[in-house]
């Protein structure tokens, strides 16, 4: 862990201090760490949870594909899925 001295006046430090006293954050080193992270995202340096969850998404459809194409899975119809599922169809 990297401990940083960071000099704030000003407007900077007034908002610290407000977003402190409000209760967003318990301390001014947390509100400064989730800028941070707020600024990697912005810049895409860090990946959101959406973006993550996005990702995981694409790479097992590309899966599922693979393994239709490879017969390893059957695609049904929607008469087969009626068929084989009737009770969901009621």
């Amino acid at each position: 862990m990297a401990d940083i001295l960071i000099h704030l006046d000003g407007s900077v430090e007034d908002t610290l201090k407000r977003l402190v006293e409000a209760g967003f954050f318990k301390t001014k080193a947390e509100a400064v760490r989730a800028g941070i992270l707020e600024l990697g995202k912005e810049y895409h340096v860090v990946k959101s949870r959406e973006e993550i969850m996005d990702e995981l998404a694409a790479i097992k459809l590309q899966k599922m594909d693979e393994e239709i194409k490879s017969g390893k899975k059957k695609v049904l119809t929607l008469a087969d899925v009626r068929r084989k599922y009737p009770e969901a169809f009621e």
